[in-house]
């Protein structure tokens, strides 16, 4: 049928203005389909003035920095690709350990998504807005010329900054763990190395494509599993195991990235800085860390025991292997049709008499021996495999970063985490809308005036709370969880409500203070009842003593304890914002670096703190 005679002939003859105000209103998936249904509409909405309108529609960046953007990659739809598949990660992520840290907010880069570590830190005299926030990178994302995302892992050692390698795992819409894991693979075309590693790259995408053409209904686990090879996931090795792979495998495949090129990973705040020269540093620098991914850097930076094969971001199995001495178990004899596999235990002249026999029988048991121990150590209620075996699951194995998800439970909006996984937990961010507008992150101090320093302390500690509302028992509640800590020893657990209120019970308590610092009569808004956190950290849920909170002039929070008449003082925060404001600090090494699982209740990010920094090392 000819396309005047077909609904997509009315589609064609819009002019491109109102053609590009309806396809605004779909998804990216939809305008893709759209695009199928006739020759004429895919080659229209090919034309980046469509894409560019659904990489605005996603919220991510504003206008103005997808033009920017638009220069590194190849069109619109390559970056539109790019920004669906990381806006999921986007948010805060946190982690118990320690108690002090591990708060990780993932915000747009430089074509990219950047992890940051919030420092805790004391607040100095200039106050939120205008000290600034200490921050250490955790990892980014960078999207390369064709919309992939590159993932590297940031870790510091012996006084160096290195870039860790790896892949980025499909992304679940609905994720809320991030996992960093080591992950085996197959070793693609036929086993055979590439010595161009450029080409090379380009024939692995092309393969990357065919496969998901032709295997889009079977996972990549189910795919090696045909091949009678047994997959062991990384989750069921023991902590000691996986840490030994994290910790070795970030050590092969780290890249040293120069000093000059590793300052900046997003633009400062616009209108502050020169923003044109920011965008010139972030473009060589992308440039750089593209192409060591692609053709894996300098050699010297690489230490000797593995060998890296066409991507630097994978090893080979059989050096890592024998690196960490893990020779026993089953090792794979390829024997016709590469599936057939034997054990290296030494066998007594019975032991041959009877594969023998069995042999002849068509009964061997060393076909599937991993297969066999896998079901043994289930049968014997073994939780842990074995790292012999995981070793045996593929032929090469990298870093990879796993966006899933998982069922959650929760106790007052603080997810209940595993202590032995290498993982970062998403905090549920909730916009304000009536009759819960006071959700979301906010910052604060002890203190009335709020931040305003005193003759014997110099800076007040940093919290940062999540405010969510949640109903309970008829009662309609608000409550303020500490995500936080900025003092020298720990004096409330993480996930603590500092504060509960009920928004539908008013307090007829006044404030105790009528000015601000400047002087100004406050403006009492609303007050409610509620209890304050009490008790500090002898529990791991504390008691609560009655107090209230206040709603003051120009969006300030306060809550006052009765007895004592302590205030936190609050102020809502835009931590993008801050970050582009705030000052780097160096990272930890990578592994700790990503979720610092070791229990503790000082500072473990006190070595990076500086009295220029407005923090008391004193205290520190």
């Amino acid at each position: 049928m000819l396309p005047d005679h077909c609904g997509s002939g009315l589609l064609l003859h819009l002019p491109d203005d109102v053609l590009t105000i309806i396809t605004r209103s779909i998804t990216p998936k939809d305008l893709c389909n759209l695009g199928l249904c006739c020759r004429g509409l895919c080659e229209l909405l090919a034309s980046d003035k469509f894409w560019l309108a659904q990489c605005d529609k996603l919220g991510i960046v504003p206008y103005q920095d997808l033009i920017e953007w638009r220069k590194g990659v190849s069109s619109y739809k390559a970056l539109c690709r790019f920004l669906v598949g990381v806006l999921p990660l986007l948010g805060i992520w946190v982690h118990q350990n320690p108690e002090l840290g591990n708060v990780v907010y993932v915000m747009p880069g430089f074509i990219s998504v950047v992890g940051c570590r919030i420092i805790p830190q004391e607040l100095g005299p200039l106050g939120i807005e205008e000290g600034p926030i200490l921050w250490a990178p955790v990892f980014e994302i960078l999207c390369d010329f064709e919309g992939s995302a590159e993932f590297f892992l940031h870790g510091r050692e012996r006084e160096d900054d290195y870039v860790y390698p790896g892949s980025l795992k499909a992304v679940d819409r609905t994720c809320n763990v991030l996992l960093l894991e080591v992950e085996p693979r197959q070793q693609r075309n036929g086993g055979i190395l590439v010595h161009s590693k450029s080409f090379a790259h380009d024939l692995d995408k092309e393969l990357s494509w065919k496969v998901c053409r032709s295997d889009s209904g079977i996972s990549k686990s189910q795919r090696i599993a045909g091949q009678n090879v047994e997959v062991v996931p990384f989750s069921r090795l023991a902590f000691g195991d996986r840490r030994k792979l994290l910790d070795h495998v970030t050590r092969q495949v780290r890249m040293k990235v120069p000093d000059s090129k590793n300052v900046l990973l997003f633009p400062r705040l616009r209108g502050e800085v020169d923003l044109s020269q920011d965008m010139a540093i972030l473009c060589e620098r992308r440039l750089l860390l593209m192409q060591m991914y692609k053709l894996g850097g300098s050699h010297s930076d690489w230490k000797a025991g593995s060998k890296l094969l066409l991507d630097p971001t994978q090893l080979e199995m059989s050096e890592i292997r024998k690196n960490l001495n893990c020779t026993h178990g089953c090792e794979t004899s390829r024997c016709g049709d590469g599936s057939r596999t034997q054990c290296s235990k030494k066998k007594t002249l019975a032991g041959y008499f009877r594969d023998s026999l069995k042999h002849i029988l068509g009964k061997s048991d060393t076909i599937n021996c991993s297969h066999e121990i896998l079901k043994k150590n289930s049968s014997f209620g073994n939780k842990h495999a074995q790292l012999h075996e995981f070793l045996h699951s593929g032929d090469t194995v990298g870093l990879t970063l796993h966006a899933s998800t998982v069922k959650l439970s929760s106790y007052r909006a603080w997810p209940n985490m595993h202590d032995s996984r290498f993982a970062l937990y998403k905090l549920p961010m909730r916009e304000p809308i009536s009759g819960q507008e006071y959700a979301g992150l906010w910052g604060g101090t002890f203190g009335w005036p709020p931040g305003c320093p005193t003759e014997d302390k110099l800076g007040k500690a940093l919290f940062f709370l999540l405010l969510s509302y949640e109903k309970s028992q008829g009662q309609n509640l608000l409550i303020a969880t500490k995500i936080l800590e900025g003092t020298h020893y720990v004096l409330h657990p993480n996930g603590s409500a500092m504060f509960i209120v009920n928004i539908d019970e008013s307090s007829v308590d006044s404030f105790p203070w009528e000015t601000d610092r400047d002087g100004n009569v406050l403006d009492i808004k609303h007050a409610y009842t509620g209890e304050g956190i009490a008790n500090g950290y002898g529990f791991r849920y504390p008691g609560s003593k009655p107090g209230s909170l206040f709603v003051i002039q120009d969006g300030l929070l306060a809550f006052v304890w009765k007895e004592s008449r302590s205030v936190l003082t609050l102020q809502r925060l835009n931590l993008e914002k801050l970050l582009k404001k705030g000052e780097r600090m160096h990272a930890l090494p990578p592994v700790s670096n990503f979720a610092y699982l070791t229990r503790s209740y000082s500072n473990v990010f006190a070595a990076f703190s500086n009295s220029a920094n407005g923090l008391s090392s004193q205290r520190y």
